[in-house]
């Protein structure tokens, strides 16, 4: 082992120098027979064929409909075989994926279609609380109006196609099955020459992910990034076509659609999509009618799983393998997983949407303590370094400093945002992940915290100026500071520091209800402080750590800080 914090993956299979569609075809020749998919929620269960006779009519209805190699498609759905099924046509069709969260309101899915020019949305209606098409309409009134596939939005002008995954009523949104129809007019052949024109290194999908300046920015990732990221987290897992994967993460996230679908279709294993959103009862029932082998999630979703009242009438035993990742794990949620969930071989994952995700992860043999101390080691054909951020070289193993990672993984860059993409990637081409991060002598890594400012909620990662840019829309808030504080449940939670303006009246409930609905639920800050006693530098520059530290301290928060 060397004695600087520098690594290097070693890998006994090579990079798959192809594109998604290409290993997509080569999967179903061989798997056809096998199932790819069940949605329990929709009562769907897909062999390979059959899943690609839907992908291929529906990457012929793109075509279609006038989508060319580089535009892009958005979704905007809960997880779904319709959600599956357009990840794939878009591939084949050389359309770029732009995936969006569930969770985004008005003010989130405005900035989104705008500033990645969507010329078509793929959405499902409504999702709990969320009524998409409300809100879609809100923002292009003329749907109403216009005919399907014809929307001449004035603040879209790229934006044309929308297309709800069922039926609506309005007619400028196609039905699912109206826009299948267009198919029709393309053959076989148009779509195979347009699949032969993909190149693995060709962008295939934008994931947005917030930015410590303001609005998030769109990590843009090739053929090459995610399908090969997906096959070997699966590979690191021991998968083969006969494994059976419970995905509750949300698909719009890589967690659910590179590290589940993707490291599903690259060995012939089958995806179970137990419900629409999280349900811990749901995805105890997949586990056990499905026989599943493998189960994802984020720590709280298996805190919530073994929290069940009834946890001991589910049949689990099926259950090999898994992953943890999104935030550290207790050590006794770990042992219960491995020892009630039977998932003796679970592993921790860790990585950032710009690297495809996963850059470490432990192994089945990797000893527990490693398993929850550390998030494993460096992944096959990936190389990472930790530096000193203030001089740039690299740390000797056991000191602290910036986790930088390098290798196929990394992305093509910030979609439309060279400056952001140069202050992210060096001249070398490594990656600067902005976390701190130690390596010990045997290679594991363990990160420390984060030089940014993020907060990371229940597995979702939260910056605290996005949050501050839409509070400060409000005419009464004067300033606005947001940072973390410790949570049990997860992990960490939102405090929003508050002054306002001379002679306004705010409550805590007046700034929460001012959120909710136009930013996703998870960004709405848990707690409110109002005053003006913002910590200050002397040349004026916030202080968070110390809004942190002053914020435990009067929550009463000291004992979660130190746990």
């Amino acid at each position: 082992m060397s004695s600087v914090s520098y690594a290097s993956g070693p890998a006994d299979k090579p990079l798959l120098g192809a594109p998604i569609p290409k290993l997509f075809d080569q999967i179903v020749a061989q798997h056809g027979d096998r199932e790819a998919v069940v949605s329990i929620h929709q009562d769907v269960r897909l062999t390979y064929a059959e899943l690609a006779d839907r992908v291929n009519k529906l990457a012929k209805a793109f075509i279609a409909a006038g989508f060319e190699k580089g535009d892009r498609v958005g979704i905007w759905s809960p997880n779904n075989v319709q959600w599956l099924t357009t990840q794939y046509a878009t591939a084949k069709a050389g359309i770029i994926l732009v995936t969006i969260n569930p969770a985004y309101r008005v003010h989130e899915l405005a900035y989104v279609l705008e500033q990645s020019g969507c010329k078509g949305l793929v959405m499902q209606n409504q999702f709990k609380t969320s009524d998409y098409e409300g809100m879609i309409s809100e923002l292009c009134p003329d749907l109403a109006e216009c005919s399907a596939g014809a929307l001449n939005s004035e603040q879209f002008p790229n934006l044309k196609v929308v297309i709800s995954v069922t039926s609506s009523d309005l007619t400028g949104i196609y039905d699912w099955t109206d826009f299948l129809g267009l198919a029709s007019n393309k053959s076989d052949e148009e779509l195979s020459v347009r699949q032969s024109n993909q190149d693995m290194d060709d962008a295939i999908n934008i994931q947005y992910t917030s930015g410590t300046t303001g609005f998030p920015k769109g990590a843009t990732l090739s053929h090459h990034n995610i399908l090969n990221n997906g096959y070997f987290v699966a590979s690191t897992m021991n998968f083969t076509e006969e494994d059976r994967l419970v995905i509750p993460v949300p698909l719009y996230h890589c967690f659910g659609m590179v590290m589940g679908n993707l490291g599903c279709l690259s060995h012939g294993a089958c995806a179970i999509y137990p419900s629409e959103g999280f349900d811990p009862e749901a995805v105890l029932q997949a586990v056990q009618a499905e026989r599943a082998t493998a189960l994802f999630g984020v720590p709280t979703m298996f805190i919530a799983e073994l929290a069940l009242p009834n946890f001991s009438d589910y049949k689990l035993s099926t259950l090999r393998t898994g992953i943890m990742a999104g935030a550290p794990c207790p050590i006794e949620t770990m042992k219960q997983v491995s020892e009630l969930m039977h998932m003796t071989e679970v592993e921790i994952a860790y990585g950032m949407t710009e690297t495809s995700p996963v850059s470490f992860q432990t192994r089945v043999d990797s000893p527990l303590d490693k398993r929850v101390s550390t998030v494993g080691r460096v992944h096959p054909h990936v190389e990472v370094k930790i530096t000193d951020p203030e001089t740039g070289s690299i740390c000797p193993v056991g000191e602290m400093g910036e986790l930088c990672t390098r290798g196929y993984s990394i992305m093509l860059g910030y979609w439309e945002n060279p400056e952001a993409t140069a202050t992210a990637i060096d001249s070398n081409g490594w990656m600067h992940t902005g976390d701190t991060a130690i390596m010990d002598e045997d290679g594991y890594v363990n990160i420390v915290g984060r030089i940014k400012d993020m907060i990371v909620r229940g597995g979702e990662n939260v910056y605290p100026r996005e949050i501050e840019e839409y509070l400060m829309t409000h005419d009464n808030i004067e300033a606005v500071q947001v940072t973390g504080v410790p949570d049990p449940k997860y992990g960490e939670e939102i405090i929003a520091w508050v002054s306002l303006v001379v002679s306004a009246e705010m409550s805590e409930d007046d700034v929460k209800d001012y959120c909710k609905g136009k930013i996703a639920h998870y960004k709405v800050p848990r707690y409110i402080r109002f005053g003006e006693d913002f910590p200050m530098t002397v040349t004026g520059k916030v202080q968070k750590f110390k809004m942190r530290e002053i914020s435990i301290k009067e929550l009463g928060l000291e004992e979660q800080a130190t746990a």
